[in-house]
């Protein structure tokens, strides 16, 4: 056996002491070291999904993709409902309305749309300052303004299935000319200030590639293209603008699908700087017919937090399946939410959101998600 006095304890607690001490002092250090990038997501705003909301549709509605989602001034929600069910879809249902209201407690409230009036293939809508409701979509040349009840359709730019191109059609040359229509417009931004209405016009390749200006009477007033640098060619850039979305200041935020990024910006199409927005590629699959990585786009949806300087900027990022939250003025990434799948809090074609008056989100999902999704802010 080791003997053991008193002497022998203290030297062995000095060492245990000096030993903590140090330990503690790497620890500290380590934390220090490591603690930014979790100070960064700490700070941004957190979000819970509520899966509660919507309330079941009525009348055993089924709704395909969902195109777009918007909010009025009552946070009343709006979406769009592509239709693109099979006939199995529709064994036990019935074909939801094109444009559907729900309230704030997610309760259908109203609904309107006639296939054969709004735009083909849903996309895009916004709710202006005096409540009416915008629609357009990316199968047809058209923007079209109703009243917020859907009876009354007050403004329309464009020939229903007539779009911008050589021969009129989907198959001939796209054109990016048109004082009058559209050739597969994405979304619609209202500025507050005069009612102007600027269309991101060209939500795939094969179709413009412009936003659009018109006054709130639809005349044509001006239009620009996404900015490109020399060395900005082939497929990585194919011009192609998912959205258009305007901050307080009034600077003009579009998605550059292709170039997973936001570009800004002023109202005179004058460009002021790309907001990167990353796609990490997880896929070990080959590119091919059926798959080209990256392809969706990493940006194709944009909103801002509710504060008066609108520090957050939410960005839907459909590669990743994710909704990115970037530092606004510095376009910084401080955090993201979802992942891929099909429960509540998940994502599957990620594609569009909004963001109410209290800072709550809505996400709708196309392709096999085919459904609206709420966010809660969390305090």
């Amino acid at each position: 056996m080791v003997g053991w006095n008193a002497k022998g304890h203290t030297n062995m607690k000095t060492r245990i002491t000096r030993f903590t001490a140090a330990s503690v002092a790497l620890a500290c250090a380590f934390a220090i070291l490591c603690s930014t990038p979790l100070n960064a997501q700490g700070s941004a705003p957190k979000f819970e999904v509520d899966p509660s909301w919507p309330k079941l549709l009525p009348n055993l509605w089924v709704t395909g993709g969902v195109g777009g989602v918007c909010i009025d001034s009552r946070d009343h929600v709006f979406i769009l409902n592509r239709r693109d069910l099979t006939d199995n879809d529709l064994d036990a249902g019935h074909q939801a309305p094109v444009v559907i209201e729900f309230d704030p407690e997610g309760n259908v409230v109203n609904s309107f749309g006639d296939t054969d009036t709004t735009p083909n293939t849903p996309h895009g809508c916004m709710v202006d300052a005096e409540n009416n409701v915008w629609l357009t979509g990316n199968g047809d040349g058209i923007v079209q303004k109703y009243s917020h009840d859907g009876s009354k359709l007050l403004l329309q730019i464009g020939k229903k299935g007539v779009v911008d191109s050589s021969d009129g059609t989907a198959k001939g040359k796209a054109l990016n000319a048109s004082h009058e229509g559209f050739f597969k417009p994405a979304g619609i931004a209202i500025d507050s200030k005069n009612g102007d209405v600027y269309v991101a016009d060209g939500e795939t390749p094969g179709g413009n590639h412009r936003i659009a200006v018109f006054d709130r009477s639809g005349n044509f007033l001006r239009q620009w293209e996404l900015h490109r640098e020399a060395n900005e060619t082939g497929e990585a850039f194919v011009p192609v603008l998912h959205c258009v979305t305007m901050d307080n200041s009034g600077l003009v935020y579009v998605c550059d699908r292709r170039g997973h990024r936001i570009q800004v910006f002023d109202k005179m199409g004058n460009f002021k700087k790309n907001i990167p927005v990353e796609f990490e590629r997880r896929s070990t699959l080959p590119s091919g017919p059926e798959h080209e990585s990256g392809a969706l786009g990493s940006a194709v949806w944009v909103g801002f937090s509710r504060d008066p300087g609108q520090k957050y900027m939410y960005v839907a990022n459909q590669d990743n399946e994710k909704v990115d939250i970037l530092d606004r003025a510095s376009g910084q990434l401080l955090s993201s939410f979802g992942r891929v799948g099909r429960y509540p809090g998940e994502f599957t074609y990620i594609h569009f959101l909004a963001v109410d008056s209290k800072g709550n989100m809505y996400i709708a999902e196309v392709g096999t998600g085919k459904r609206i999704q709420k966010f809660r802010l969390m305090k």
